[in-house]
């Protein structure tokens, strides 16, 4: 009776054979033929019988390799000689290892199979190198992708997710920052390389967007695993305390930093962490108390930040988001969207409220086909991408008074539709786009108002002076804490810093308060964070002439 032979497709893992399951194990002990990639560790080969067949397929970018048809030919070929056949691949076989066509190949030739999973250099890279790919605070979620073809990528749609893991990107690491930033990724944003993850020779450097190209110029970044996002700047803290020591004295020598690398990690400069990633008993806002006044659930993400860089961070809920007095006009627009030729939404509430209502109708997405999108905002662009749609336009200056200027198109005889909030918005946008000869239709999709009272723990800080900065992310939410303060005598803000996201919510603080304190040059929520902590300093000194004055 002929033996049957059966094809094993195994992830061997990100490179050290300790990260070999013990199926894995197994399997290779009875092994008969052996087909495997260069990346492997060659102690895995040791783990085959003496008189296993041994073929290097040699599978590395940049450099000659096996054709993928003489791949299958072979696996092919020995599964009908009924022998059992490892097919090894680094990592697991099916991130990014071309498992589909050799499977295709199999189930086209009758070959029965198996495929065992394997632990991903996507995973295990940072893990090893003491980086989380999610946060709490810092990252909700992370993507994996290749980047050794640059042109094939999403960099509009990964440059918006918390945490990046790229594979097979060294090569391109040039290219991969210039797409990132060009897309709104901040030039500040930490960037991890890990070369050999999981090996004695494994080495890793940190840095910024910024500053990654210059530092790692003339180096070989091949295997590397290159994660990006504010999660790199907890390897710092996350490492055994005797390597942080040996890295720590050898800083200091830059030709040994050079020749050492698998020790070396130089500090990552990010908004959140500038001097020190990660907070410490000595970060800059330790002992600060921040009241942040955006809306009621709109706020806890920019608390949790503050807080995890030493902050007390007290919500007082300036703004009631809820729906507008009536649905007639965003409905009548929404039964007629194919009349339109752009759709301009600047606010992540003016997303959230278009698409409830849009759904609540009977409709999907499938309805704003032919219709442009322009959005004010990554974050609103973020807001956007979670109902799987892309914007066709961002302007570059975060703010809607650079839409028009910078607009795709000519607006002559377009047609715009502008869901908006019911009251209080700048009427600047809708002259704008008119006067370029668009027809605009302004409809009430949200309506936001000042909350009828001061939450406890926010009034009694503000009440005993313990309040160190306030922070307004929109003009609204200024006008709003003024009034809901108004009642009470005791809150006196001569010591407080005022910090504001932008010139229009500036313009707001002078005309409330006779000043501004601090200003975000990027109008962002991570704008002003970063303008907190580089005017924390201020804050000090505003206090400091307050406690004078008295």
């Amino acid at each position: 009776m002929k033996k049957t032979g059966k094809v094993y497709l195994v992830g061997a893992g990100p490179g050290d054979v300790a990260y070999l399951t013990l199926k894995a194990l197994q399997l290779l002990s009875q092994a008969e033929v052996l087909i495997y990639d260069a990346l492997v560790d060659p102690q895995l080969l040791e783990l085959v019988p003496s008189n296993c067949l041994k073929l290097d397929v040699g599978k590395r970018g940049g450099q000659p390799s096996t054709p993928q048809a003489e791949i299958d030919r072979l696996l092919v070929e020995y599964c009908q000689t009924g022998q059992q056949i490892i097919r090894l691949k680094s990592g697991d076989p099916f991130i990014f290892g071309r498992a589909a066509a050799e499977i295709e190949a199999l189930v086209t030739a009758g070959c029965p199979f198996e495929v065992v999973p394997g632990l991903s250099s996507a995973l295990a890279a940072p893990t090893l190198a003491g980086i989380p790919l999610t946060d709490p605070v810092m990252s909700h979620c992370f993507a994996v992708t290749t980047a050794h073809e640059p042109e094939l990528v999403n960099w509009e749609g990964l440059a918006s997710i918390g945490t990046l893991v790229l594979l097979m990107g060294g090569q391109q690491l040039p290219e991969i920052v210039k797409q990132l930033v060009r897309h709104g990724r901040s030039p500040h944003t930490p960037i991890a390389i890990v070369r050999w993850a999981g090996t004695a020779k494994q080495q890793v450097w940190t840095a910024t967007l910024e500053t990654i190209v210059a530092q790692t110029t003339g180096l070989s970044l091949s295997p590397a695993v290159i994660a990006i996002g504010e999660v790199v700047g907890w390897r710092e803290y996350l490492q055994p305390r005797e390597k942080s020591e040996v890295r720590s004295q050898k800083t200091g020598d830059r030709r040994q930093e050079t020749e050492d690398r698998s020790n070396f990690s130089p500090s990552v400069a990010s908004p959140l962490f500038p001097n020190s990633q990660l907070p410490t008993p000595d970060s800059p806002l330790s002992n600060k108390t921040v009241l942040v006044t955006r809306s009621l659930g709109q706020s806890s993400r920019f608390s949790d930040r503050l807080t995890a860089m030493g902050a007390t961070a007290i919500e007082m809920p300036a703004l009631e988001i809820g729906s507008p007095s009536s649905w007639e006009a965003l409905d009548n627009a929404i039964a007629r969207l194919s009349d339109f030729d752009w759709l301009v939404l600047t606010s992540t509430n003016g997303v959230d409220y278009f698409f409830e209502r849009l759904f609540a109708q009977g409709k999907d997405t499938r309805a704003l086909a032919g219709v442009k999108i322009a959005v004010v905002g990554q974050k609103t662009a973020q807001s956007l991408q979670q109902r799987y749609l892309r914007s066709d336009f961002i302007p570059p200056d975060f703010v809607a008074d650079s839409l028009v200027e910078n607009f795709p198109e000519s607006l002559a005889g377009k047609k715009v539709l502008f869901p908006r909030v019911e009251t209080g918005g700048r009427e600047v946008l809708v002259k704008q786009f008119t006067a370029k000869g668009a027809e605009v239709v302004e409809v009430a999709a949200y309506e936001s108002r000042c909350p009828q009272s001061i939450a406890p723990d926010a009034l009694e800080a503000l009440q005993s002076h313990k309040v160190d900065i306030i922070t307004f992310a929109s003009s609204k939410t200024v006008r709003n804490f003024c009034q809901l303060i108004a009642p009470y005598s005791d809150i006196n803000l001569d010591g407080v810093c005022i910090a504001s996201i932008g010139p229009q919510t500036s313009k707001d603080c002078i005309s409330h308060f006779g000043r501004v304190d601090i200003e975000a040059e990027e109008y962002t929520l991570d704008g002003l964070l970063e303008a907190i902590l580089a005017g924390v300093g201020k804050s000090e000194s505003i206090r400091s002439e307050s406690i004078r004055s008295e």
